[in-house]
Parts: C-alpha cells; structure tokens; sequence
C-alpha cells in the first residue's frame, strides 16, 4: 500500500488520480478484450486465419495501450498542452503524407503502412485537436487581444479539409460537434454559432450530393432500401439477445456479421449476453461524459475546463455514433466502439485520449489554492 507520507512521483500520483475515472477505462479495456473472444473467432475463420488471430492481436494492442494511458496520467496540464502539440504537427503531416502514399480501402487513403501494421493518423489526431484547439480558446479568453478563436477556426479548417479528402465524413462530423461544443463553452457569440450552423448544414448537403457513398448511406437509411445486410443482420442479433442473451459463444446471427469485431460488437454483445448488458455497457459511457463534464464545471482553469469537456464529449459522441449504427438509429458509418472494438490505432488513440482525461482531472490541492487566492485578488476579495 502507498503511504499518504510518501512524496514520491508513483505516492503522489495514487494519491490525486480519479479513481472512477481510472477503473472506468480499465473496465471498458477488460469488456472489450472480453468481447473480442465472441466476436472475431467468426471473422477470423471467414478469411482463412486461426480462431483467435484477432483476439491474440487485441491482447498484443491492450498492452501498450494501457501503459501509455497509464503514462500519460503522469503528465502537468502544460506537459499534455506540449504533448499534444507534438501529436497534433505529426497526426496532420501523417494524414497528407496518407492522401498520397497511404494504403487504399473502400476507395478511402486513411492508413499508412509501417511494416505488418497499418496506422491510421486521424484518431492520434482527434484528442491532440482537442487539448490544442482547448489552449488557444483558453488563451483567448486570458487575454481576449490573442486571436486564439481564430487560431481554433483556422485550425479547425484545416483537420476537416484533410478529413473530407481521405474521404470520411464520420470523423468529419465527431470532430465538428466537439469543436463546436467547446468553442460554444469558450463564449461563441450568437452569430458564429449561427454562420457555423450554416457551414455544418452546408457540408452535410454537399457531402449528400457530391459524394455517391454517402449519398447511398442515407438513401439506404431514409428509404430502407438497397443493400441493408449488415444493419439488418445487427438488428437481427439485438432482437435475439432479448434481455438476457443466449450465453457466452452461443450467439449465432455474429457468424455472418462482417464486422461484428469492429464496428458492430455491440449487437454481438447484445445477442450473446443481452440488452441489460447493454444498457450497462451505455451507462458507464454516460458515466465518464457526466463526470467529465461535472469536473469541467467544477474547474477553473480555463484550458483544463475546455480540455476535459472536449475530450469525454469526443469519447461520448463517437460511442453515440457507434451504438447508433447498431440500433439503426444512424445511417452506417465505420466508427469504432471506444475501447470496445478491435482496432489497434482507435484503441491506443482512445488511450491516448483517457490519458489526457486522468492527468487533466487529477487532484492538485496547490494548484487549486492559488487558483483561489488569483481569484479573490482578480474579484477584490480580501486573502484569508
């Protein structure tokens, strides 16, 4: 046991993590390396590899992926500012250098091939986004003379132009409504809010008319017509589960899944252990956005406010997204299941984002009471 007295690096880290925080990350890594034995056994032997080819290569990504989360909850808020700097200026020249040199899937260049694997820059690009984009709207709000706004706006051009040229308007949109939230949180004046509400709306329309895979998504989802086997055989798989599901390993409708080891674990996971399992699954998302969103109103500290509420709101929406394509809710869309599905790169990228999530929440008495003493100064308030 780790001593109160103790000053050290690993004492002093035991002692001011979130620990709800913490076991809800971990909980999430255990149910999907848990899920990845009902869901990829079927897939692996559809394209001639051993039952557990993906399950083995889950364990081989957990590893990692759960000591730079660990790592990173080391970190100062200016440390994951710098960290996030770095990984943003690498996500975005890897995303380019994905456009001309990447590996094409589905008429898609998403990936870049680094030997056996294939990473994919844009989700090491998505929490970067967000602790930077969350400095240059909390430098502005400091010191309403530095355009950090505009910095965010420019910025933000940029990631959804190199997002729609791969093309993937999943992401696009994930990465739009968390900047929006954030940009809303730092004061959007009513009139951006209703430009960008345009420009969003814009881009949807555009997307619809001018990209013919997106155009046959919604036609599929608004009409029910077409080629609906995937969503349909989700659907079938999320009936039969009922509330209680038909046990471990005795799902049936996954065997003829395509994806039912990425993108539509969650109906695997509803056929084989049922919908209350599920709802369970929903509320420890809903679990880490709230407490999330709890310590960004609780915070002062502009940057780690923005930062937090960007980062559960990322981890939030895009579960949303994913259990929404399941429930066909949404139109389909290739969307990971944080730290639920298989997917090397989204699964050390959400990490990543959990990482940022534990270090910007720890709790740092010193901090907090110079933050007071600023605050009694800034409003007149005699020091106590």
């Amino acid at each position: 046991m780790v001593s109160r007295a103790d000053r050290g690096p690993l004492a002093d880290w035991f002692w001011t993590i979130d620990r709800f925080f913490l076991a809800a990350f971990i909980m999430l890594m255990g149910i999907g390396f848990m899920l990845s034995f009902a869901a990829s056994p079927a897939v692996a032997q559809r394209i001639g590899l051993s039952d557990f080819h993906f399950v083995e290569r889950h364990a081989v990504f957990l590893i990692p992926s759960l000591a730079i989360m660990i790592g990173l909850s080391f970190l100062t808020p200016r440390q994951v500012r710098r960290t996030a700097i770095v990984l943003l200026a690498l996500s975005l020249a890897a995303m380019v250098l994905a456009l001309f040199f990447g590996v094409e899937v589905k008429g898609a260049r998403r990936w870049i091939g680094v030997g056996a694997l294939s990473i994919q820059p844009s989700e090491f690009m998505k929490p970067a986004f967000v602790v930077v984009c969350a400095w240059l709207f909390s430098e502005h709000a400091r010191q309403p003379e530095i355009p950090g706004n505009l910095f965010a706006i420019i910025l933000f051009g940029i990631v959804a132009a190199l997002l729609v040229a791969q093309p993937d308007l999943g992401q696009t949109i994930l990465t739009s409504i968390v900047w929006g939230g954030m940009f809303f949180m730092a004061g959007m004046p009513w009139l951006w809010i209703v430009l960008l509400g345009g420009v969003g709306v814009g881009g949807l329309l555009a997307a619809y008319y001018m990209l013919p895979h997106v155009t046959a998504r919604f036609d599929k989802f608004l009409t029910g017509e077409g080629d609906r086997f995937q969503v349909e055989t989700a659907h079938e798989a999320i009936v039969r589960g009922n509330w209680f599901g038909q046990g471990p390993g005795e799902g049936i409708v996954k065997r003829i899944l395509p994806d039912s080891h990425t993108d539509f674990v969650f109906s695997v996971a509803a056929e084989e252990f049922g919908i209350i399992f599920c709802m369970a699954l929903v509320a420890i998302f809903a679990f880490i956005v709230l407490r999330g969103l709890k310590h960004a109103f609780n915070e002062r500290n502009d940057f780690n406010r923005f930062a937090v509420a960007g980062l559960v709101l990322q981890i939030g929406i895009q579960s949303m997204i994913n259990i929404g394509v399941n429930l066909e809710l949404m139109p389909a869309k290739g969307m990971t299941l944080p730290l639920i599905s298989y997917g090397g790169s989204s699964m050390i990228a959400i990490c990543v984002t959990a990482g940022f999530i534990l270090a910007l929440t720890r709790h740092r008495p010193e901090r907090r009471a110079q933050e007071r003493s600023l605050f009694r100064v800034a409003s007149g308030v005699p020091a106590e």
